[in-house]
């Protein structure tokens, strides 16, 4: 499988490969669709794969809308735990407070209630 070129291209070298069939057929349809000889269309092949193997591709833009989608997701759900968290240990907190006896309801007055029961005794109550 190869085209037919009567003039070289510099710089490059010449390989013979076998395909399948099916993927000769394969070759032909998307060389043709793309508008380039299939020597070519095999080259951008090989360089994709490269490429690719390398780590250097970009990413569709479904998949990176799907991965940011993710870290997103992430994220809240890192949140989201964080402030269970937050109220697991509050709760705990106040739990132990009270069975030590130690809360807010219970400290001694600060002034107010004992305003209004003098109030109460001159108004006569």
């Amino acid at each position: 499988m190869s085209d037919q070129t009567t003039t070289p291209v510099p710089d490059r070298i010449r390989k013979v490969i076998r395909l399948h069939p099916d993927t000769a057929q394969h070759v032909n349809y998307w060389s043709a669709k793309r508008e380039l000889s299939e020597n070519e269309y095999l080259v951008q092949a090989v360089e994709e794969k490269i490429a690719r193997e390398n780590g250097d591709y970009d990413l569709p833009t479904l998949e990176l809308m799907r991965l940011n989608q993710l870290i997103d997701e992430i994220k809240a759900l890192s949140t989201n735990s964080a402030n269970l968290e937050i109220v697991v240990t509050t709760g705990f907190d106040s739990l132990l407070g009270l069975t030590r006896g130690d809360s807010y309801l219970l400290d001694d007055e600060d002034g107010e209630l004992a305003v209004s029961d003098t109030a109460s005794a001159i108004a006569g109550g």
